[in-house]
C-alpha cells in the first residue's frame, strides 16, 4: 500500500458501503477521511443526519453540496435538447448525475489539499468508470482509491460484521434488499427478485410512481412551455428547473407514467436488469418530441436522433468531460434553437401522449397540408418528382431486362 496518502475525499452516501469505507480508509492508509455528499435531489430521508453519520463512521468532516440546479442546467438540459436515450428506453437518470457529483468532489479535494479521492462503486458496474473518468479528466494528479477493488469483503454481511466489530452504527440489515440510486431525475432499482429476468417486479420495487392500474380514472393534461429546448414553464408557471421538474414528477408519477423494466448492456460487458422510474423526465422527453415534429425538417430530425444516441452513449460510458461531448452538445444546442413553443401532454394510466403543440418556429402549414383546394401546391408537379425520386429503381430494372428504354 502507498504511504503517501494523507487526506482522502470520499463520495459519501451514508449507506452501508460508504459507512464501512470511512474506517477502512483510515485503517488501511492511516489517513484523514473527509466525506463529500452531493445533494442531487435524492430526498430529505437520505440526507437527514448524514453529517453525524459520517463523523460517527470516522470522517473528520462532512460537506453537503447542493448540486440540483447545476445538474439540471449543465447536464439535463443539454441531454434533453439532444433527446438522449440509451438503448431506446433508458433516460439515463444515474448517468446524468455522475458528472456534476464527481466534478464537485474533485473541486473539494483540490480546495482542501487532498491527495486522493475515493468512491463506493463496485468493480462490476458503470459508475466506477463515470467517477474515475471525471477524476482523470479534471485532476489526474489525484490518487484514486476504489475499496471494492481492494478490500477482502464480498458481501453485505461482511460489511455489517466489519462495522459491528468497530461499534460503528449502521441502519442497514442483513436482509437482501434492492440496490437503489435516486436523484431529482429518477430512481433506479436493481437486485432482489430483479436479478431473475423471468421474475416480474413486485409492488415493493416501485417508489415514485403509482401503478397504472391504480392511477386516476380521469386523464390529466399538462402544458409545458419550452424555449430553445429548455423547460420554461409548467401550466403557465415559471420556476427553477429543479422545482418545475419536481412538479412534473408529482403529476406524471400520480398517473403511473415513467416506469420501465429493461435488460441493458453495461459498459463493462455484462447485461444487467433494472427497473427505472423517470416520471417527470418522460413527460419532458415526450413533449420535446412533439415540438420537434412541428419545428424541424426531416434532415434535422434525423440528425437530432443521431446526436441523441451518441450523447446517450457518451453519458452512459462516463465520457462527459471530453471533446466529443462538447461537440455533441454544441450541435444539439444549435438544432434546439427552434424548439420553442407550447406542448400539451395527456397523462392517463401510464401513458404520456402529446395532444396539442404550437410554436412560432412551426414548419407546419395548413395551406400545404390541406386536402381541400389550394393555390400553393400543384399536384401535377408530383409526377416529375416521383419519376426522379424513383430513377435508380427504374435504371436497375431496365438493366436487368437488358435493352429496355428509359
Amino acid at each position: 500500500m502507498s504511504t503517501s496518502i494523507n487526506k482522502v475525499v470520499l463520495a459519501y452516501s451514508g449507506g452501508l458501503d460508504t459507512s464501512a469505507i470511512v474506517p477502512w480508509l483510515k485503517e488501511t492508509y492511516q489517513c484523514e477521511v473527509i466525506a463529500f455528499v452531493a445533494d442531487v435531489g435524492q430526498g430529505d430521508a437520505e440526507l437527514e443526519g448524514i453529517e453525524d453519520k459520517a463523523r460517527n463512521s470516522g470522517a473528520s468532516a462532512c460537506y453537503v453540496v447542493d448540486l440540483k440546479e447545476k445538474m439540471m442546467q449543465q447536464v439535463v438540459v443539454p441531454a434533453m435538447q439532444a433527446g438522449a436515450i440509451y438503448e431506446g428506453d433508458y433516460l439515463l437518470g444515474t448517468a446524468l448525475a455522475r458528472p456534476v457529483i464527481a466534478q464537485a468532489q474533485v473541486e473539494l479535494a483540490l480546495e482542501l489539499g487532498a491527495d486522493a479521492v475515493s468512491h463506493g462503486c463496485t468493480g462490476k458496474g458503470n459508475d466506477q468508470v463515470r467517477f474515475e473518468g471525471t477524476y482523470a479528466a479534471l485532476a489526474p494528479q489525484l490518487s484514486v482509491i476504489a475499496p471494492w477493488r481492494e478490500w477482502p469483503y464480498k458481501s453485505r454481511e461482511d460489511l455489517l460484521n466489519y462495522l459491528a466489530e468497530r461499534q460503528i452504527p449502521c441502519a442497514a440489515s442483513k436482509e437482501k434488499m434492492y440496490s437503489r440510486d435516486a436523484n431529482l431525475w429518477h430512481i433506479s432499482h436493481e437486485g432482489g427478485e430483479l436479478e431473475d429476468p423471468w421474475q416480474s417486479p413486485s409492488d415493493k420495487v416501485w417508489t415514485l410512481t403509482n401503478s397504472p392500474k391504480e392511477a386516476p380514472d380521469q386523464p390529466l393534461e399538462v402544458n409545458l412551455r419550452f424555449v430553445q429546448g429548455c423547460l420554461n414553464a409548467v401550466n403557465g408557471r415559471q420556476g427553477t428547473l429543479s422545482s418545475m421538474l419536481s412538479e412534473l414528477n408529482e403529476l406524471a408519477g400520480t398517473h403511473g407514467v415513467g416506469r420501465i423494466d429493461i435488460v441493458e448492456n453495461r459498459l463493462v460487458g455484462m447485461k444487467s436488469r433494472g427497473c427505472y422510474e423517470t416520471p417527470g423526465g418522460t413527460l419532458w422527453y415526450r413533449a420535446l418530441q412533439g415540438l420537434e415534429q412541428l419545428t424541424m425538417d426531416r434532415p434535422s430530425v434525423q440528425l437530432r436522433k443521431y446526436l441523441g444516441n451518441q450523447l446517450a452513449q457518451v453519458l452512459y460510458d462516463g465520457n462527459w468531460f471530453t471533446p466529443v461531448r462538447h461537440a455533441l452538445t454544441a450541435a444539439a444546442g444549435e438544432l434546439a434553437a427552434v424548439l420553442t413553443g407550447d406542448v400539451v401532454v395527456e397523462l392517463y394510466k401510464g401513458q404520456c401522449t402529446v395532444v396539442q403543440r404550437r410554436s412560432p418556429q412551426s414548419l407546419y402549414s395548413e395551406a400545404f397540408a390541406t386536402f381541400e383546394d389550394d393555390d400553393v401546391y400543384n399536384q401535377k408537379d408530383a409526377a416529375g418528382f416521383i419519376r426522379l425520386h424513383s430513377l435508380p429503381s427504374r435504371i436497375r430494372a431496365l438493366q436487368q431486362t437488358k435493352g429496355g428504354q428509359l
